[in-house]
């Protein structure tokens, strides 16, 4: 080999340990807040989402799945605490008030709730549970160079998520059957 090649790769080498030393952690609390943020959100959404309709089939799946995503958080969590990742309060704070922004948003009704809310709302979950998984997979590829993240709790929470990805397409299937395919298809 080359003198040159072996000072191209030791180059790249120091360039890989600078990134890694100095924008690295500084990204992965950026990330890892970020995840925090939706999670915050998703808690509340999925809190809202087996109050709305306890008492009904898609309430009884609802109740533990609103349980799980609130534990998902709590994994996350423990995660960043164990990387000595701080909660950023502002990131927190502006996903609290655009989750409840949100709420307002125009549903063909005034002071009731809408038939479509469900189903949005369904849809902006599976979105969160996807980013969810997304995040597990981004820290199970950490976890193969950092002994403090446990790589068969994250496979643990990604199958987690998996399933809950499947429940909450179900669950669209069914509102959207309520409250849009029965009334909009007019029998021939």
């Amino acid at each position: 080999m080359s003198d040159r090649v072996h000072r191209k790769r030791a180059t790249l080498a120091t360039a890989r340990k600078r990134t890694s030393a100095g924008a690295h952690p500084r990204l992965l609390d950026i990330y890892l807040n970020d995840h925090l943020a939706g999670a915050n959100g998703g808690v509340d959404l999925a809190r809202r989402l087996a109050q709305e309709h306890r008492e009904t089939a898609v309430g009884e799946a609802l109740e533990p799945f609103a349980v799980e995503v609130a534990e998902d958080r709590a994994a996350l969590l423990e995660i960043m605490d164990a990387l000595g990742i701080a909660v950023s309060r502002m990131k927190a704070c502006t996903a609290w008030i655009l989750e409840k922004f949100g709420r307002l948003k125009p549903n063909g009704r005034f002071l009731e709730r809408s038939p479509l809310s469900s189903l949005v709302e369904l849809e902006a979950m599976r979105l969160g549970v996807e980013g969810k998984a997304a995040g597990w997979r981004t820290l199970r590829m950490l976890a193969a160079h950092d002994s403090r993240i446990d790589d068969r709790r994250l496979g643990t929470l990604l199958a987690r998520a998996r399933r809950q990805a499947r429940l909450l397409e179900e669950l669209h299937a069914q509102i959207a059957e309520t409250s849009i395919t029965a009334k909009w298809v007019r029998p021939k």
